[in-house]
């Protein structure tokens, strides 16, 4: 297994991060998965066994059902595992059970403190933006978190360009704890955040953890052209992320996969995953599944090598244009770019 440093921080973390949002399988959840107790012992064995260091979920998982298996299954910790957890959304009925609010975050945290039967959360994120709650509140809370002893590190979570860099001038103005990661949505089906979400991460120097990397399993090779859902899959089951906008670009790139797949022995799954690992700013990958078998086939991406070649393949595929400033900036200013500019413009650049 492969370690990464999680953005300006001194922890370390595993290019695979275990993810469990389909753990519990309670409410809107069960269209995702419903992995057992029983398993969910099984697949931590798994992935400690294979050098994996960090468990990603939330609290809004199956209703905190998923943070609640996870101490259930490691009432001791592993050596050298690490948790991570989410707050924001809604976790009851009443008008503050939501949110990014100094009362929600710390509540949260402590309600996640005992579901996971720890004593301390190693990475909370901010799960998703709160535009009604002041930056310098919720930054303030998460601060607070780390100085008690309750946090030890920061993120964000699907916010935007201009989210994370607000939040990030605040901390450094207020002196509170500063983000070290965020947490994004990023695959050759939608590569948005290489727009702004991954040169911010090089200029702040932030970690990158990926969500879904494989599209909600559009990118596995069990979804091909024409065909529909396959029977068991979240898209059967009615799951609407990500959105598809462009269905033909989609089955272009998952051709691609399953011919490099082929060439490799591998699964699509595995080539989609594999490239997103050796893509700049990438720290970890959220790696989940149904079955033990998908769980296992997603462990094994990482002793896949894509050649130069199949890159290039995989990037003309899936490439998005440059969207107004980017194409200005491409065409006037390619003299005087940074190391977090060309996160973006060098593949559009000549030589």
């Amino acid at each position: 297994m492969e370690y990464r440093q999680l953005g300006n921080s001194g922890l370390k973390v595993s290019v695979l991060t275990m993810g469990t949002m389909t753990f519990g399988g309670k409410g809107v959840f069960a269209k995702i998965g419903d992995v057992s107790l029983t398993d969910v012992r099984r697949l931590i064995d798994i992935f400690a066994d294979a050098g994996v260091n960090l468990i990603d979920t939330a609290n809004i998982y199956s209703g905190g059902r998923s943070e609640e298996m996870i101490g259930e299954a490691m009432p001791t910790r592993k050596p050298g595992m690490l948790i991570a957890t989410k707050a924001r959304f809604p976790m009851g009925e009443g008008p503050n059970d939501r949110g990014l609010s100094r009362w929600h975050l710390i509540r949260e945290c402590e309600a996640s403190l005992r579901r996971l039967r720890t004593d301390v959360i190693d990475l909370y994120q901010l799960h998703e933006w709160d535009g009604l709650t002041p930056l310098e509140e919720t930054m303030e809370a998460l601060d607070n978190l780390v100085r008690s002893g309750k946090v030890r590190y920061v993120g964000c979570s699907n916010f935007s360009g201009w989210h994370v860099m607000k939040a990030m001038e605040i901390a450094r103005r207020d002196h509170r704890v500063p983000f070290v990661s965020e947490q994004i949505h990023y695959t050759l089906q939608a590569r948005d955040a290489e727009y702004e979400l991954l040169p911010i991460a090089v200029d702040q120097k932030l970690g990158v953890l990926v969500w879904s990397p494989l599209a909600a399993g559009l990118l596995s090779g069990k979804h091909r052209r024409g065909k529909g859902a396959p029977e068991g899959t979240r898209q059967f089951a009615g799951w609407t992320e990500p959105p598809v906008r462009d269905e033909n670009a989609l089955w272009n790139i998952v051709d691609e996969l399953v011919l490099i797949g082929e060439a490799h022995g591998v699964s699509a799954a595995q080539v989609a995953l594999a490239w997103l690992l050796g893509r700049p700013t990438v720290t970890s990958l959220i790696i989940g599944g149904r079955t033990e078998a998908q769980f296992r086939d997603n462990l094994a991406c990482f002793d896949v090598k894509l050649t130069d070649e199949e890159r290039d393949r995989l990037d003309k595929a899936s490439q998005p244009p440059l969207i107004y400033p980017y194409w200005h900036q491409s065409a006037t200013a390619s003299d005087r770019l940074s190391a977090a500019d060309l996160v973006l413009h060098k593949r559009f650049m000549k030589g």
